[in-house]
């Protein structure tokens, strides 16, 4: 599957209430994995230079770094050491990229990055199996996604499957760096900035794709924790029409105060809502999941819908796709029950409290690539705490079968082409 951008107007209909408008839409297709995305950049003449990795250049670091030990990393702290880099011109396209010791880089002071956030970036991990090999989870989603991301704020678009191939080598080169122990990792960040040299506001003439790589470990290394989420009603994360739908890096800085709001009344992250229905929009930075216990005994997974404010994350679809596979029969997962019912919709914080009363709600949990699954066991939501269950070992039955099966997937210890071997 692929993401398309598709500039539409949708009404949605929610539960007999007024219609909501959401002017931009992001749309699962069936566009095979390997189609080209068309620059953003019309040209007269030939065509511009697309990524291209036979023209790769390599300078490995004099000075490697010792390796830390996986006891002491922090996510986000350490990174490896090398990096890529591709520059890019308006006039001939994407240049050669290079595989350099990992460092700073110059950036004049007049760089769009630095006045208008013009950046993008990706989140994806790379795991060794028992035999060794390395293995990417789904990273042609993160292609798709960030070439989507670049698009909505003008900057150049790229071959993924050519960039997916050079990470490969930057894996390959630093795969000492990939820890083995259980639940670590060796965390991928491509960016992509404009690094045009004058203000103006516009599609800059210059850019900059890069990637660094971060070997990290399990984001509870105590065990599974549940959190609290504070459900603010004080500040919006994404409206109709706006960004919250693309990997920008604008999305995040505003996020910080709200952070600190939560945190100091004893919250851990924020429960994004949206409208005068306080409609549940995301969790801190991932997708968020409600299983609702239905009268016939069954349950109900529910996330909210890709709306235009919500960001289509890989782990999201993973999780749906594992869970309808299982509700269809077509791949049983260990855990979940027979009477799973699969719904992207709308969800309000007046449903999740009637149900945490009635104890109707089973679970809630945040879906994303740093924490893979984050339950949550109580939402702080107008000056009260509405309180989630959580089961055995701090997680409840839907997500702990999901977080296995994932966690099997990207480790190759269960047999999935979502695992792409380097």
């Amino acid at each position: 599957m692929s993401l398309s951008f598709a500039r539409s107007l949708r009404t949605l209909s929610v539960s007999g209430q007024h219609a909501r408008r959401f002017p931009y839409v992001l749309a699962w297709s069936s566009a095979p994995s390997s189609a080209r995305f068309q620059s953003s950049f019309p040209t007269t003449g030939a065509p511009l230079a697309d990524i291209d990795p036979s023209r790769l250049e390599v300078s490995p670091t004099p000075s490697p770094k010792p390796l830390p030990a996986s006891s002491t990393l922090k996510f986000g702290h350490t990174f490896t050491d090398h990096m890529l880099t591709i520059p890019w011109d308006v006039k001939s396209g994407w240049g050669a990229p290079q595989i350099k010791p990992y460092g700073p880089f110059a950036l004049d002071p007049s760089s769009t990055v630095l006045h208008y956030a013009q950046t993008i970036f990706e989140g994806m991990k790379a795991y060794k199996d028992a035999d060794g090999k390395i293995r990417i989870f789904r990273p042609d989603m993160n292609m798709k996604r960030m070439n989507t991301s670049a698009s909505r704020i003008a900057l150049p678009t790229f071959n993924g499957a050519a960039l997916l191939e050079l990470i490969k080598d930057l894996v390959r080169l630093d795969q000492q760096w990939i820890p083995t122990e259980p639940g670590h990792s060796l965390y991928i960040r491509p960016s992509l900035i404009g690094t045009q040299k004058a203000i103006g506001v516009g599609p800059p003439n210059e850019a900059l794709l890069f990637v660094i790589m971060s070997p990290v470990g399990p984001y509870y290394p105590d065990g599974f924790k549940p959190v609290a989420l504070y459900g603010t009603t004080e500040f919006v994360r994404a409206a109709p029409g706006g960004t919250g739908a693309f990997k920008l890096g604008v999305n995040y800085a505003p996020g910080i105060l709200p952070q600190q709001h939560a945190a100091k009344q004893g919250y851990a992250q924020n429960l994004w809502l949206h409208g005068p229905e306080h409609y549940i929009t995301e969790v801190g930075t991932m997708n968020v999941f409600v299983v609702f216990r239905k009268d016939d005994g069954g349950y109900e997974l529910v996330t909210p819908p890709l709306d235009g404010m919500i960001l289509p994350g890989v782990t999201r679809d993973s999780v749906l796709t594992l869970a309808r596979e299982h509700a269809s029969s077509k791949n049983t997962i260990t855990g979940l029950p027979a009477n799973l019912t699969v719904s992207e919709r709308p969800v309000t914080m007046k449903e999740v409290k009637e149900a945490s009363d009635s104890g109707k709600i089973v679970e809630l949990f945040g879906a994303g690539t740093a924490a893979i699954i984050s339950p949550v066991d109580r939402i702080g939501y107008l000056g009260d705490d509405i309180h989630i269950p959580t089961g055995e070992g701090g997680m409840g039955p839907i997500s702990r079968a999901v977080w296995t099966e994932l966690v099997g997937r990207q480790t190759g210890i269960i047999p999935s082409d979502w695992s792409v071997v380097v």
